[in-house]
């Protein structure tokens, strides 16, 4: 799961959505650094991530990568995910549209912003002005990302190549997502996150 996806899930569980947006520029132990409410979020955010990379649909797709990509597809499916979420928004959470949520979870977010690390503070000013969120449902902006991310880590400059392997399963990829995030919205509104 990206951004848009742990957002969405903390909400439908009524957790820190500043806490799960935090959890990957946290290391270690967040107990002594931030309050028990964003510590459960970080830590619902680490449960989420475990859960999604050893769901059987997501195995399934990390197979369908090249060879010279396969490394890289836990992170470039993470950026999926969120297309689709994006894409299908309306249907998935028809209670509220996206512009809407994004401005609530934006909201939420900044109240921790500025003592938060430097990297998670660059990260909100991008992710708010540019409008990421909204964005991830062109897969031109998808494209964009990967990109970027090769761009400031090049250990990761297979993500550049992902992009082709995306395009060739696009069909199967929203099918697989269609299968597993119901059931993640479901363990989220019941708590089981």
């Amino acid at each position: 799961m990206n951004f848009l996806a742990h957002l969405h899930l903390a909400h439908l569980a009524g957790s820190s959505l500043s806490g799960n947006l935090l959890a990957d520029f946290v290391r270690g132990n967040p107990g002594n650094d931030y309050p028990a409410e964003v510590v459960d979020g970080i830590h619902m955010h680490r449960r989420i991530d475990v859960l999604t990379d050893n769901l059987p649909e997501v195995k399934e797709a990390r197979e369908w990568f090249r060879p010279q990509t396969r490394r890289v597809a836990p992170i470039t499916l993470d950026v999926m995910w969120d297309h689709f979420l994006s894409r299908h928004w309306a249907q998935l959470s028809p209670e509220m549209s996206l512009p809407d949520f994004i401005r609530y979870a934006h909201s939420q977010v900044s109240v921790i912003v500025p003592d938060s690390p430097p990297r998670f503070v660059n990260l909100n000013h991008y992710l708010w002005s540019e409008r990421w969120l909204e964005r991830y449902q062109e897969m031109v902006f998808i494209q964009r990302v990967l990109n970027g991310m090769a761009s400031r880590r090049p250990k990761l400059d297979a993500l550049r190549d992902s992009w082709y392997d995306l395009d060739a399963h696009y069909m199967a990829l929203e099918q697989r997502f269609w299968q597993f995030y119901p059931r993640m919205m479901h363990l989220a509104k019941n708590k089981q996150l």
